[in-house]
C-alpha cells in the first residue's frame, strides 16, 4: 500500500472476503494485486506513533533525563544501578574510525591536488620533538598561513608518541568545558552518558594523548584552566596572533608561523595550474606574493584564477568541474570576436579574488555562496545543497567551491575561508541574505524533526543551525519570528539527545526570545522549561529555580496541566537538591508560607512569669555564627548562656515593664484609698487647696481657702491599730491612715498625702510655702470629719502601712482591725529624727488645731 497515493482499489470491500481482489476478479481483466493477509495498522508502520514524539534517555551525572520533545524534558534522580561506571578506552582501530568520521566529507565531482607542504620541514621537526618531549605548543600564524596543513602533517608523525593517540579536536566557538566532553567522549566508549563536572575531572586526568586543538579562540586563564584539567596531555595549540596569549606559568612553547618564499609561492603556484608558469604570470605571481607576504591561501586562490583562465582561453587540458576535458568550442570564451586571449587578473583582484573567483563559477556554486553569506559564513553540508538551491545536481558545488579556494575545513564541516566572506558581501551578496535565511530555516526545521535523522547528525549540523536561527532573529525587527520558534523547537532536542549541550542552550535562547517576539505564550514555557532543566542538569540551581518557576507561572496560564506538573516536578528536585529553602528564605511557587514577624513583647501588667527555655538544634544547611559572651566553663550552662544572651534587651525590657506595672499599681491604690465613701467617711482634698510642709517638720499641713475647714481626724487623731500580716483595712475607713503619712503628729492640723504629679514618680513637697499661696505642686486637702464619736482620736503618732504595689498585693480584706487602747498621754510634738517625714523647716508656723470626734471603729472594745 503506498500512503502517500492510495488507489481506489483501497476502498473496495472485496478484501474482505477470502481471496481478496483476485477472487472476484472478472475473466479477461487486467492483472490484479496479489492477495495479502490483512495486518494491523501498527505493525505496517512500526513505531510510527512514537516517532511524533522521540524521546530519548541519558544519563547526566547522577540525574536521569528523558528529552521529551511535547511536554518538556523530565529529570528524576538516577538510580544506583543505573548509573555508569568506569567507561572503557577505545582501542586504536576504533580511534581511527572515530578520527575518519569527524573528518568533513569528501565533495563530489573532481577536485585538484592538495596542495604541498612546502618550506614547514624545521617547523615540523620542532613540533614533534617538543610533542615528544610532553611539552604543550602553541602555534600561532596569520589567516591563510596554513596552520591545518602543518597540523596535520605533525598529527601523523606522533601517531605512536602518546597512549592514548593523537585526538583532534576543534575549538571554533568552543568553550573549554565543552572541549573536555568531546576529550573524554574520544577515548573512552561512552553511550548516552555525560559525566557531571566532577567525575569528568577525574576522568580526563587519566587520558595520555597529544592533543591537536585547531582553531582556539581563548587564551590566558581559560586555557590554564583546560591545561589543569589534563596533566597527562601534550596540547598543539593552532590559533591565530589576536588571541590572548598564555600565561608565563603554563610553561607553553611559542612558535610563530609566517608566510612562504618568493621561490615557495611561485612552485606552489605551478603545481596548483600543473604546468610551468609563463614570465608574465611569475611577474604577476611575484607582485603578488610581496602584496600578500606570501600567504599560502593567496596563491591556492591566484591557481584557481589561472586554471579559469585556461578553461576560458579553450586549453585542451582543461577540465570542467566533474573531470572531463572542455571542447575547443566558441563557447568557451566569454569574449566574442576578441580572440581567445584572456589578460590575467589585476593586483586587486589576485589579493581579493573572491568576487572574480565566483563570477566564473556554476549558478549552483553561486547560489551556495549566496547562502552561506546569509548564514555568517557556515557553508551547509552538501546533502542539503539540493533542497536548498533547487537543483539535483548541486552537492557538487561544495567541490567547485573547496576546489577555487573559497572554504577551508573547520573540524567536521565547512566554512567560508578567511577574508572571503568580506569580499563577498562587499560584491552584492547580502541583497537577499534574509530570504536565504528564512529558506535554510524552514529546511532545517522541517529536516531536524524527521524521524530519521539521527541526533549525532543533528549535532554535526548544529552550526549552521544556528546560523539560520540567529539570522532571523536579531531583534524586535525581525521578520520571520515564528520559523525561528518551530525551527528552535525542533532542532532543540535533537541537540540535547546529541550531547551538544552549547547548541542546546543556544537554541533556547534563541527560541525563547523568538516566542517573546511572536507572543506565543505556550513556546516560551516551554523554552523556559528546558533551560531550567539544562541548568538543573550543569548544577547552577538559582538560574534553574528562576526558569522553572517562570515556564510553571506561564503554564498556569494557559492551564496546561502536564506541562505544569513536568515543571513542578523539576522545581521539587531543586529544591531537593538545594537543601529546602533558599538563602533568601524563599519556598517554591504555590507553596509559600507568611513572613516572619519580628516584634519586641510587651511585658504583662502582673510582670514577667517564668517560662521554661527549650534549646532548638539549629538549620545544619545553614552556616551559624555565633559570639562567646562568656568563657567556657562560667557559672552559665553554654546552652543557657547561648539562648539568654540573645535576649538580654527583652529581658531589660520586661524589667522595665514590670517596674511600670507596680508603680501604676501604687498610683492606682492610692487612689482607691484616699477616696470617700457615701458615708462620709475618709478624707477629700479639694481643688483649691494646697498642700505644703510646715516649719516645723511635721508634715504636710492642709491650707483650705475657707477658714472654716478642719483636718481629718484619721491624720491627727489617734493612733491606728496594728493590722495583720496580709489583711488590708477597707479603704476610706476611720482611723486608717494614708499612705505616705508621717509617723507622728505635730501640733499642726494632719494632713493628707500629696498626689503624685507624674504616674510612677512621685512628686516632691516644696520646702516652704506661704499660707494662703498656692504651691506648684497642689495635692488635695481633707475635709472635716463629720462629728458623732463617742471618744475623741488622741493625737499622737499615725502608723503608716507601706502601700502595695499593684499586681502583687492581696486583695483587701473586710475585716477591720482590733482597736488599739488608747494612749494615756498625748505624744510629744516633735517628730523623730528618724521619720521619713521630718524635713528642715525655716521657722516655726502656728496654726489652730480643731479636735476632731473620732469615730466608731476607734472606740476600744
Amino acid at each position: 500500500m503506498d500512503p502517500m497515493n492510495r488507489g481506489p482499489e483501497e476502498f473496495s470491500h472485496a478484501d474482505d472476503t477470502v481471496g481478496g481482489a483476485g477472487a472476484h476478479a472478472e475473466p479477461g481483466a487486467g492483472p490484479q494485486r496479489p492477495p495479502r493477509d490483512r495486518e494491523p495498522a501498527t505493525a505496517e508502520f512500526p513505531g510510527r506513533s512514537a516517532a511524533l514524539a522521540r524521546t530519548v534517555q541519558l544519563v547526566s551525572g547522577d540525574l536521569l533525563l528523558t528529552v521529551n520533545p511535547v511536554d518538556g524534558s523530565e529529570i528524576e534522580n538516577c538510580s544506583p544501578g543505573d548509573i555508569p561506571g568506569r567507561p572503557a578506552r577505545l582501542t586504536a582501530a576504533e580511534r581511527a574510525e572515530a578520527e575518519r568520521a569527524g573528518r568533513p566529507p569528501l565533495p563530489a565531482g573532481h577536485l585538484a591536488t592538495a596542495p604541498a607542504l612546502l618550506e614547514r620541514r624545521d617547523e615540523r621537526a620542532r613540533l614533534v620533538r617538543l610533542l615528544g618531549r610532553g611539552r604543550s605548543v602553541r602555534l600561532t600564524g596569520p589567516a591563510g598561513s596554513g596552520r591545518s596543513a602543518l597540523l596535520d602533517a605533525v598529527a601523523a608523525d606522533c601517531a605512536e608518541l602518546a597512549p592514548d593517540g593523537v585526538v583532534r579536536l576543534c575549538g571554533h566557538r568552543r568553550s573549554p568545558s565543552e572541549l573536555l566532553h568531546e576529550l573524554y567522549a574520544t577515548v573512552f566508549r561512552t553511550s548516552l552518558h555525560r559525566p557531571d563536572r566532577t567525575t569528568l575531572h577525574e576522568r580526563v586526568r587519566q587520558i595520555g594523548a597529544i592533543v591537536v586543538l585547531d582553531d582556539l579562540e581563548f587564551g590566558g586563564a581559560t586555557l590554564e584552566e583546560l591545561l589543569r584539567a589534563t596533566p597527562e596531555c601534550a596540547y598543539l595549540l593552532a590559533t591565530t596572533p589576536d588571541v590572548q596569549a598564555p600565561h608565563s606559568e603554563s610553561h607553553v612553547e611559542e612558535v610563530f608561523l609566517s608566510g612562504l618564499g618568493r621561490s615557495a609561492s611561485l612552485e606552489l603556484l605551478e603545481l596548483a595550474v600543473d604546468r610551468p608558469l609563463t614570465d608574465e604570470e611569475a611577474n604577476w605571481a611575484g607582485d603578488l606574493w610581496f602584496e600578500s607576504e606570501g600567504l599560502p591561501l593567496r596563491f591556492v586562490q591566484a591557481g584557481a584564477l589561472l586554471r579559469q583562465r585556461d578553461q576560458l582561453r579553450g586549453e585542451p587540458n582543461s577540465l570542467d568541474a566533474y573531470g572531463f576535458p572542455l571542447e575547443e568550442a566558441a563557447e568557451a570564451s566569454v569574449f566574442s570576436g576578441e580572440g581567445r586571449e584572456i589578460p590575467l587578473p589585476t593586483l586587486g583582484e589576485g589579493a581579493a579574488p573572491a568576487a572574480l573567483l565566483a563570477s566564473r563559477l556554476s549558478e549552483a556554486a553561486r547560489a551556495t555562496l549566496r547562502f552561506a553569506v546569509a548564514l555568517g559564513g557556515e557553508v551547509p553540508n552538501q546533502a542539503h545543497l539540493p533542497a536548498l538551491v533547487g537543483d539535483t545536481h548541486a552537492d557538487a558545488a561544495l567541490g567547485e567551491l573547496l576546489d577555487s579556494g573559497l572554504l577551508s575545513p573547520v573540524g567536521a564541516r565547512y566554512r567560508l575561508a578567511a577574508g572571503v566572506l568580506t569580499q563577498l558581501e562587499g560584491a552584492g551578496y547580502t541583497a537577499d541574505a534574509v530570504e536565504r535565511a528564512y529558506t535554510a530555516a524552514q529546511h532545517y526545521a522541517w529536516w531536524t524533526g524527521h524521524p530519521s535523522v539521527t541526533p549525532e547528525r543533528a549535532a554535526a549540523e548544529a552550526d549552521a543551525v544556528l546560523a539560520a536561527m540567529s539570522a532571523l532573529v536579531p531583534g524586535a525587527a525581525s521578520e520571520h519570528p515564528a520559523t525561528v520558534v518551530k525551527l528552535a523547537r525542533s532542532s532543540a532536542p535533537a541537540f540535547a539527545a546529541g550531547l551538544h549541550w552549547t547548541a542546546w542552550e543556544r537554541a533556547l535562547r534563541i527560541g525563547s526570545e523568538a516566542a517573546r517576539l511572536t507572543g506565543e505564550v505556550a513556546e516560551e514555557a516551554y523554552f523556559h522549561h528546558e533551560l531550567g532543566v539544562l541548568a538543573l542538569c550543569g548544577g547552577s540551581l538559582d538560574r534553574a529555580r528562576a526558569e522553572l518557576e517562570a515556564s510553571i507561572a506561564l503554564r498556569g496560564a494557559l492551564a496546561d496541566k502536564r506541562g505544569t506538573v513536568a515543571g513542578r516536578r523539576a522545581l521539587a528536585l531543586v529544591e531537593d537538591r538545594s537543601g529546602g529553602l533558599l538563602p533568601g528564605g524563599r519556598t517554591p511557587a504555590g507553596d509559600e508560607v507568611p513572613a516572619a514577624r519580628h516584634e519586641e513583647s510587651q511585658s504583662p501588667p502582673a510582670g514577667v512569669a517564668a517560662v521554661a527555655v527549650t534549646a532548638q538544634l539549629p538549620d545544619p544547611g545553614a552556616t551559624l555564627i555565633t559570639r562567646r559572651a562568656t568563657p567556657v566553663g562560667g557559672a552559665m550552662p553554654k546552652a543557657r548562656r547561648s539562648l539568654l544572651g540573645g535576649t538580654r534587651r527583652n529581658l531589660v525590657a520586661a524589667g522595665a515593664g514590670a517596674l511600670l506595672a507596680a508603680v501604676l499599681g501604687t498610683v492606682v491604690t492610692l487612689g482607691a484609698t484616699s477616696h470617700n465613701n457615701d458615708d462620709g467617711q475618709g478624707d477629700k482634698v479639694k481643688q483649691q487647696q494646697s498642700a505644703d510642709e510646715g516649719d516645723g517638720g511635721g508634715g504636710l499641713n492642709a491650707d483650705p481657702n475657707d477658714p472654716g475647714s478642719t483636718a481629718s481626724p484619721g491624720h491627727k487623731g489617734g493612733s491606728a491599730g496594728p493590722s495583720k500580716p496580709g489583711t488590708t483595712p477597707r479603704p476610706g475607713a476611720s482611723g486608717q491612715p494614708s499612705p505616705g503619712a508621717s509617723g507622728s503628729a505635730t501640733d499642726h492640723p494632719s494632713t493628707g498625702p500629696a498626689s503624685p504629679s507624674t504616674p510612677g514618680k512621685p512628686s516632691t513637697p516644696s520646702k516652704s510655702s506661704t499660707p494662703g499661696k498656692p504651691s506648684h505642686s497642689a495635692s488635695p486637702s481633707t475635709k472635716p470629719t463629720p462629728t458623732g464619736s463617742t471618744s475623741p482620736a488622741p493625737s499622737g503618732s499615725v502608723s503608716a502601712s507601706p502601700p502595695s504595689s499593684g499586681g502583687s498585693s492581696p486583695p483587701p480584706s473586710t475585716k477591720a482591725p482590733p482597736p488599739s487602747p488608747p494612749p494615756s498621754k498625748p505624744p510629744a510634738s516633735t517628730t523623730p529624727a528618724s521619720s521619713p517625714s521630718a524635713r528642715t523647716s525655716t521657722g516655726p508656723t502656728t496654726s489652730a488645731s480643731t479636735p476632731s470626734k473620732p469615730t466608731a471603729a476607734d472606740a476600744p472594745a
